[in-house]
């Protein structure tokens, strides 16, 4: 048993803590959500009212927090709390910037670091069945791997710091990408008198198949877990989405890629979000595109 600080217990949070609770490890926790913290009690998390109260004496320390400027002030704040030789994880999605810069935090405290982002969504994170994509050094990956194997399924070490978030950043692009493709697809076999089963027959065992096709498939019917059977509630919201695009803009054009494709999702779903659907799963896009 370890004794796990996990900080930011909120969808996606709460339940990964939960899963460690479940594993017999002693976890503390905080968030700034009184609802958030009030959930977590409830799966066995230890809740305390403020950070210095939940990292004190933990041996790991866990953040998932919304943006990259709210880890790196947890994390500063975290080298004046935590002694040397910590491990800290953070599994927020940031830009690839600011996990380096947290790294380079936690490496001048003395404390062994990784970035690691998850894919999976709500459903993952309550299943225990998430992605994870680290980077870091191989020392702290095999130190964070038994926490992160509690929480997910699938744990992919993709290279040194941040390169877990650029794992997560292209991974992201390619799903807004191609969930656009899907829904365009069934908006028009929907004009030309094709049922979304007939196509969905099709395309799954042929050349259009994909995650976004035969996993969550934006139409109600084929796909019975899929959000689409129930009223598009997230799931992965259409704000996170848009996140996670313009993060992969912003990175692109530092680094002076060309994503022509990943422009247009993050236009498409920067005017569906504004359209007042950010809190819905971004599978309903196909909304939009029907016209």
């Amino acid at each position: 048993m370890a004794y796990v600080a996990f900080i930011g217990l909120g969808n996606m949070g709460g339940p990964m803590a939960a899963n460690l609770v479940k594993a017999g490890h002693s976890v503390s926790g905080f968030d700034l959500s009184e609802a958030s913290l009030a959930a977590a009690a409830q799966t066995g998390v230890k809740t305390f009212a403020t950070l210095t109260e939940a990292v004190s004496g933990a041996q790991t320390v866990i953040t998932m927090l919304p943006k990259g400027e709210h880890v790196v002030a947890v994390w500063e704040k975290l080298a004046g709390l935590v002694p040397a030789g910590t491990l800290q994880i953070d599994c927020s999605t940031v830009d690839v910037e600011s996990a380096r810069r947290v790294h380079g935090i936690a490496r001048a405290a003395g404390c062994p670091s990784l970035d690691a982002p998850v894919s999976g969504g709500t459903g993952g994170a309550a299943a225990g069945t998430l992605t994870f994509m680290a980077g870091g050094s191989p020392e702290a990956f095999a130190d964070a791997r038994p926490f992160l194997e509690v929480m997910g399924k699938k744990i992919v070490h993709c290279g040194a710091d941040g390169a877990g978030q650029a794992a997560k950043i292209c991974n992201n692009m390619i799903l807004g990408i191609s969930m656009i493709a899907v829904s365009e697809a069934f908006a028009l076999g929907e004009r030309l008198g094709l049922s979304h089963q007939a196509l969905f027959d099709v395309a799954s065992a042929s050349s259009g198949q994909c995650w976004s096709l035969t996993s969550y498939c934006p139409v109600p019917g084929p796909v019975p877990s899929s959000p689409a059977n129930n009223a598009y509630k997230p799931g992965f919201a259409v704000a996170l989405m848009l996140k996670d695009l313009l993060l992969s803009q912003d990175v692109a054009e530092a680094c002076g890629a060309t994503t022509p494709l990943g422009a247009a999702a993050a236009r498409l779903y920067e005017a569906f979000a504004k359209e007042g659907n950010g809190d819905r799963d971004f599978s309903a896009i196909i909304d939009m595109l029907r016209g």
